[in-house]
């Protein structure tokens, strides 16, 4: 994901990203930044205590051009969480290919002591703690379901699969929700998998339906093509494991994309976004529909 995609339309969007706040923290003597969403009508509901999303941007993005790119605050009024946007040091996050895994850059320590900061700064209801990210920061989701479900309920990815690092080193998995949405057609990271990278976005379902002792429901899977003027089409097949679900949406023809967001790829090798799924939406029923 490059930083001239969301270049793009910047300026359009750029009075609602006003509304978050930038701020810092130390962490292994380095400041790490961050931009919270605080939801409408926050301040007023004295008593209330809210979900928290974390939403990870890609490699080379920033946490801004996350922001303006998912539109996730607009989900965040509509819904009434506060979402927070983490940064990458150089823009990366440490997912185990491209940096070793164990000896890289400690963003799983960053992200509990971003945790711990926002418990006190914040109303939060700790038990609806969520991740979302794209390319690189789905990787990087994968890692916190694997690390950090303690903390946690559910991860939502999309075109990014499971790193094989930590399938390595996380071969006992407690339960977590995991909801992934994968184009077939993404030519920046493949459907089918790398060698010595990641997953096929398959086998990572089949590696998250995988928990521990857990059950495994009976699979579902649903076809979903509600815009037939769109290039593109949904297969989505869903699995409750013990009081989790795992959750894979194949979009047919689709590209290195987040679903449901605007087309601002004209020229990038990014390929289709598909218009058949608001992935916001999408991923704040299946956040909600997890067990506590």
């Amino acid at each position: 994901m490059t930083r001239n995609f969301v270049l793009l339309f910047v300026t359009a969007l750029f009075s609602h990203a006003l509304l978050g706040q930038t701020k810092t923290l130390q962490h292994n003597d380095v400041k790490r930044k961050y931009i919270v969403y605080i939801p409408k009508g926050y301040e007023s509901a004295a008593s209330r205590r809210y979900p928290v999303v974390f939403n990870f941007h890609g490699g080379g993005m920033t946490p801004a051009e996350q922001m303006l790119y998912t539109q996730m605050n607009k989900t965040a009024d509509r819904h009434g969480f506060i979402t927070v946007y983490p940064k990458g040091i150089k823009e990366d996050w440490n997912v185990g290919f491209g940096m070793s895994y164990k000896k890289g850059t400690d963003d799983i320590g960053f992200i509990e002591t971003l945790l711990n900061q926002i418990e006190k700064d914040y109303k939060i209801d700790t038990q609806k703690v969520f991740a979302a990210g794209l390319s690189r920061g789905g990787f990087f989701c994968h890692r916190i379901a694997a690390e950090l479900p303690h903390r946690f309920s559910a991860i939502a990815t999309a075109g990014a699969s499971v790193p094989d690092s930590v399938a390595y080193y996380h071969q006992d998995r407690k339960e977590i929700g995991v909801l992934m949405v994968h184009g077939k057609a993404d030519a920046v990271v493949d459907y089918t998998g790398k060698n010595n990278g990641y997953f096929s976005a398959p086998k990572s379902y089949q590696y998250w339906q995988t928990q521990g002792n857990s059950k495994i429901g009976r699979e579902k899977t649903i076809k979903h093509d509600p815009d037939k003027s769109d290039k593109t089409s949904a297969e989505i097949i869903e699995t409750k494991t013990g009081k989790k679900y795992v959750t894979l949406i194949s979009i047919e023809n689709g590209g290195h994309t987040w679903p449901g967001a605007d087309d601002f790829n004209i020229g990038l090798p990014i390929g289709l976004t598909s218009k058949e799924i608001d992935f916001n939406e999408y991923m704040w029923e299946f956040f909600n529909k997890q067990e506590l």
